[in-house]
């Protein structure tokens, strides 16, 4: 059945209704037969049915609709999110943005079910039982029109209190998925601390906060559900004593359009609170959807050449976007990799290293100078192409709850099952099942694991974050295996925490203060007793 047709249907059939009840009370007024009054009553209930059964089908048809639209809608704002820069997501904890992804859309689902069960049926109802009503007596008609039109301004009134409270309670809940969301990634760190107790008082204050805002809410709900039962109550007075002049049957049709005015209103009022919820959901989708990427793309994107690939950094200087601290992490950092050729990143905590590596991966973008890759400015490469080309192993392996095959391909269509395989042989995992579920695994093993992902990329420069500093020694010595297959052929740079982790690079740069304060061959700086690298390799020794 067409959308429209049950629409059409759910509405007209409750309007015939009264007609045959009026028909029965004047019937039986005036001494009719029974078995014609069973005729009448028998046809009614026909009516009373076929109505349940329209607004049944309606109701499946809204739901098919709202939900087909609105997964579509979810995968718009999944995509968009994910496309999204680092910094927007330094901002926003990944428990809020599901709430906006899927909370927000599911409430906008439910209103499209109930915007065409409830919203559009009830309103062609109305408008359907002033017509028949000015039909049957214009005064009445007349006064049942003034007395819709009244109720329906006070509710428009009401609505413009009632979204802006809704807005504010959806985004303090989202507030709260957030905090929790984050909360329970650290419950480990919070219970070996001590500061579960301290966790669960601000998770408290921020559950406090949510309830002041649906509390409001509700006010607004709550106050327009009086205000309108007792506008109800006084208008069916009013048709009851409008109608004392008319015959029997006139007066209990009249009375029974009366209250299905009422009707139509009860399910507005009803959806009161899901239109604040959608409307407040499809306010924050908007403000999600026109969220820009701080890294735009380019009008003409270039690819990046095949085989290894040159590193260039040319005056390059960076800072985050940070309320906190706006001070440059990089200042006019200058480095030239030639194609094969590895480098070595040293350096203390939070010396610039690590940032290095977002420029190099196109992360983020810098502030001044530029960062080249096979000689293309990344603000002009093609985003697909940077992340085919330029592959990144660090220390945190993301996994996922999946099979083997999808943690290893990242859920993207790789041909060949062959190829498959010869990466995980090639990192030392042979055994593994592709179609099994990926389970429980040792960090040495994820480590493993995520240079399979990189080989099978088979990337032109790779950025490892040293992957072996939190291995055993057996471990580690598997992961040295992989870290030299993966940059065999392959442009390389190695941010290094332990010093001993250099012996594969060509060449070394220090890093202090956001500037590259020594750079050369890694042989000719570790001989040389004068210089910065020869120095921090005699501390390591201690």
């Amino acid at each position: 059945m067409p959308p429209v047709l049950a629409v059409a249907a759910a509405t007209a059939l409750p309007l015939a209704a009264p007609q045959f009840t009026r028909r029965l009370v004047d019937e039986a007024a005036r001494g009719a037969a029974v078995p014609q009054l069973i005729l009448i009553a028998l046809a009614y209930l026909g009516l009373a049915v076929a109505g349940h059964a329209a607004r049944t089908a309606t109701a499946w048809l809204a739901g098919r609709l709202a939900w087909d639209g609105t997964d579509r809608l979810r995968e718009r704002l999944a995509g968009h999110v994910l496309g999204l820069d680092l910094g927007f997501h330094r901002a926003h904890p990944p428990g809020e943005l599901i709430q906006r992804v899927d909370g927000d859309v599911a409430a906008v689902a439910d209103f499209v079910v109930a915007f065409v069960m409830d919203v559009v049926a009830s309103l062609l109802l109305l408008c359907g039982v002033v017509v028949v009503v000015f039909t049957v007596d214009p005064l009445i008609g007349a006064a049942l029109l003034a007395y819709c039109l009244a109720v329906g301004a006070g509710m428009a009134r009401a609505q413009r209190l009632a979204v802006p409270a809704g807005a504010r309670a959806r985004a303090a809940g989202a507030a709260v998925f957030g905090y929790l969301e984050e909360r329970l990634a650290g419950a480990e760190d919070l219970r070996a601390n001590g500061a579960g107790e301290h966790a669960v008082r601000r998770f408290h204050q921020a559950s406090a906060a949510m309830w002041r805002a649906e509390r409001r809410a509700d006010a607004v709900g709550s106050a327009v559900i009086g205000g309108t039962g007792v506008a109800f109550a006084a208008g069916t007075a009013l048709m009851a004593v409008l109608s004392g002049t008319l015959s029997a049957g006139t007066a209990v049709l009249l009375l029974q359009y009366t209250l299905m005015v009422r009707t139509p209103f009860e399910r507005l009022i009803d959806q009161l609170r899901q239109y604040q919820a959608a409307l407040a959901g499809l306010r924050r989708v908007g403000d999600l959807l026109a969220e820009r990427p701080a890294l735009p793309v380019p009008a003409a994107p270039r690819p990046l050449p095949a085989g290894p690939l040159a590193l260039e950094l040319d005056g390059v200087g960076f800072a985050y976007d940070d309320a906190y601290d706006d001070e440059p992490v990089l200042k006019d950092v200058t480095i030239r990799l030639a194609p094969g050729e590895t480098l070595g990143l040293v350096g203390r905590t939070g010396s610039g290293k690590t940032t290095l590596a977002r420029l190099v991966t196109r992360l983020y973008d810098p502030v001044a100078g530029a960062v080249c890759v096979g000689g293309v400015d990344l603000r002009d490469a093609d985003p697909a192409s940077v992340r085919r080309r330029i592959a990144v192993v660090t220390q945190d392996v993301q996994l996922f709850d999946a099979t083997v095959r999808d943690n290893l391909t990242l859920f993207r269509p790789v041909a060949g099952d062959e190829r498959l395989r010869a990466v995980l042989a090639e990192v030392g995992l042979p055994a593994w099942d592709l179609d099994a579920p990926l389970g429980r695994v040792s960090a040495g093993q994820a480590q493993l694991l995520a240079f399979a992902r990189a080989l099978l990329a088979d990337p032109g420069l790779v950025v490892l974050d040293e992957p072996s500093s939190r291995l055993d020694p057996a471990t580690e010595r598997r992961i040295e295996r992989s870290t030299d297959r993966l940059l065999a052929g392959r442009t390389g740079v190695l941010i290094a925490h332990r010093l001993a982790s250099l012996d594969r690079v060509g060449h070394v740069a220090v890093v202090a203060g956001g500037r590259i304060v020594e750079h050369g061959r890694r042989q000719d700086l570790a001989g040389d007793p004068g210089s910065r690298f020869a120095r921090m390799l005699a501390e390591a020794r201690r």
